[in-house]
Formats: structure tokens, sequence, C-alpha cells
């Protein structure tokens, strides 16, 4: 006799039935106590590779292992319970072949347990896509700005900018949607173009600097929190400010410490 759990856990069938609907939360997590505290607000829980940049401190996405992925993903899916999870592919790990990229997703599937995988690339990612929806894999699609493409771009520049790139990635959105991807985030591409993407696609857009026209929104949750004061995209709107919180409160504790107001017994347990 098989054990269900009570709680119904979002899927990726459930976010593509959202196209033109109600717009689609989403922000990043990337361990269990987070995913906790967000998951009751948000339709999908990314573990980005963006933990890179955010928990160990790389300039770029790019040094990312599947283990490190997976790490966190499992980390997330013990503290969430309603949400889809998605994982991230890292660089190096799907784009040799489709091959390649089956055995990590199976990877990922099954190490964490998660609801999904996303992959950057646009119409030349299209087989892969296609040959992983194929096997029972749900595919996010990423086209714009590619954070895993940064030395071939040569910055965090905005994508679709030109006629020709937007051209292309217009292409490259109805390539994935074909190929069977459930839903595509479009990063950093100008409002007009998200809006045209969204509009002319069946399955949802969830854009992260991508204006207001999708059918959904992302932020890296650090961001949104301002829990770091060098880096402030312009598209995001800060909720809060923890860099000066956490910094109030560890002087506060060194204050306490040095006065000797530190509210501890004397004597040791």
């Amino acid at each position: 006799m098989s054990v269900q759990s009570t709680i119904k856990r979002k899927t990726a069938p459930d976010i593509r039935a959202r196209k033109n609907g109600e717009p689609i939360v989403m922000l990043t997590s990337y361990h269990a106590h987070t995913a906790a505290l967000v998951d009751r607000y948000c339709d999908v829980i990314l573990v980005g590779d963006s933990l890179g940049n955010v928990m160990h401190g790389f300039e770029t996405t790019v040094p990312v292992t599947l283990d490190m992925m997976i790490l966190q993903g499992h980390a997330v899916m013990r503290g969430s319970q309603h949400a889809l999870v998605v994982v991230d592919m890292p660089f190096g790990s799907y784009e040799a072949s489709k091959e390649q990229a089956f055995h990590s997703a199976v990877r990922i599937l099954k190490e964490t347990h998660c609801g999904a995988i996303k992959l950057e690339g646009g119409a030349r990612m299209a087989e892969t896509i296609a040959f992983l929806s194929e096997r029972g894999v749900p595919v996010m699609g990423h086209i714009g700005l590619t954070p895993q493409s940064i030395h071939q771009f040569g910055g965090f520049t905005p994508r679709g900018a030109t006629p020709d790139e937007a051209k292309q990635l217009l292409k490259d959105a109805k390539s994935l949607e074909e190929a069977g991807a459930f839903s595509i985030v479009l990063e950093k591409i100008p409002a007009t173009l998200a809006a045209k993407m969204t509009k002319s696609l069946k399955i949802p857009t969830i854009g992260i600097g991508a204006g207001m026209h999708c059918d959904g929104q992302i932020l890296v949750v650090s961001d949104m929190l301002g829990l770091y004061e060098d880096f402030h995209p312009r598209f995001v709107r800060r909720y809060a400010h923890l860099s000066e919180t956490i910094r109030q409160s560890v002087a506060g504790y060194v204050k306490d410490v040095k006065e000797e107001k530190f509210p501890i017994q004397k004597e040791s347990y």
C-alpha cells in the first residue's frame, strides 16, 4: 500500500496551465530555512546556479558544479512543501550532448526529488529539451541574458536590443516551446520584446528585468531583501535592507560582549 502526502506540491503542468492567468510568483532559494519562509508565497522556487555568486562569492555562475546544485536542491526540497522546485543545470552539465543532459537531469531529479530542471540557451538547445521532455523530464527554458555565457557576451548587458537579436530571441522562444519546455525565463530583454514573446507563446514567460507583461516574475531573493549593498540591479525593488539590519545586530552583539552584558550564565552546563 502506498502512502501519499496530504500536501499537494505544484507541478510543471500546473505552472504551464497558468498561461494568461494569475501571475506566477517565483523566487530563488538555496537552503532549507529560506525555502520554508518563501514556500507559502511562491508558485515556483528556483534553486539557481546564482548560488555561486550568493553563497560562494564567485564572480560568475560558471564555476558551479552539478554536485553543488544537487546538495542545495535537496536542502530546498526539505524546507518546502507547496511550491514547484526547479533546479538549474550548471554550466558543463548538459551542453556536450542530449545524452549528457539526460544523465545530469536524472541525477538532479533522483537525488533532490525536485519537480523540474532549468537550462539556458535558445534554438541550439531545442533538440536537448525535446530529448529530455520525451523521457519525462520537465524543462524550464531560459533565454535573453544567460549568465553561463557571460564570457561569450563580455558582460551582463541586456540582450535583444538590436533588430537581429530580437528576431533571434523570438525564434529561440518558439523553438523551446515546440521542443516541450513548460515555461521560459526571459532575462534582461526589452519590455516590448518580452510582451511580444508572451503574447505569441502558449507557455508562460517568467521575467527578470524583462518588464511587467510576462506571465510571472522571478527575483534572486538576496537582491530583493537587500542583502548585498554593492549589487543593486535597476530592475530590482528592495523590499528590505537586511545588510544594514545584520550590521547593526552584529555591532550590538559586539558591544554587549565587550561590556560584559551578554546574557549567558557564568557557570557551564
